[in-house]
């Protein structure tokens, strides 16, 4: 099994949120990830960040569809 992982900082760059916003979707459950080393440093499945990207495309376009889209940026 050959798994890349990302760290916090490669998530938040990609979704353009800061650190604690990925950490939010970490503890919620949204997020999968593990936890790794003596300090604990979280890591996210690479194929785990593309689901989760790919779902919320589709909650998006079916939010889009539906006209339940709030204005927000």
């Amino acid at each position: 099994m050959s798994t890349t992982f990302l760290t916090i900082a490669d998530v938040a760059e990609r979704l353009q949120l800061s650190a604690q916003g990925v950490r939010a979707l970490i503890l919620s459950g949204d997020l999968p990830a593990i936890q790794v080393g003596a300090r604990h440093l979280w890591r996210i499945p690479e194929d785990a960040f593309d689901a989760y990207v790919e779902a919320q495309l589709a909650r998006t376009r079916s939010l889009v569809a539906a006209g339940n889209l709030d204005n927000e940026s």
